[in-house]
């Protein structure tokens, strides 16, 4: 159970081409994001289709994947973690960015 506990799974569409990070470390990091869809029917009866972006990051032999094969548009499967980090802006302002770190990729739809 334990791996349950920390667990995301979603479908969507990458939203912009991936970002490429090649660090001095001689790791590989690719940054994108995916829109996923919910589609109800609002107390009028009309349909509503609400739109959610999730901020993915992958490592290693999987953004060596995400770099060569997905594009804007692709439609895909992510499998991951949350997770939640903060940064400095200016005057010692903080900010928290929510991302997932995919260890799971799976590309749907067409070639």
């Amino acid at each position: 159970m334990s791996t349950l506990r920390n667990k995301v799974q979603l479908i969507g569409n990458l939203g912009n081409d991936p970002e490429i990070v090649n660090l001095e470390s001689g790791k590989l990091l690719a940054k994108f994001s995916i829109a996923t869809n919910e589609t109800y029917k609002n107390a009028a009866g009309e349909k509503v289709t609400d739109t959610q972006w999730h901020n993915i990051v992958a490592w290693g032999k999987t953004a060596e994947i995400v770099e060569k094969y997905l594009i804007k548009g692709k439609e895909v499967a992510i499998e991951g973690k949350l997770t939640t980090r903060s940064y400095d802006i200016n005057e010692g302002e903080k900010r928290y960015i929510t991302e997932i770190v995919c260890n799971e990729l799976l590309m749907l739809g067409k070639n």
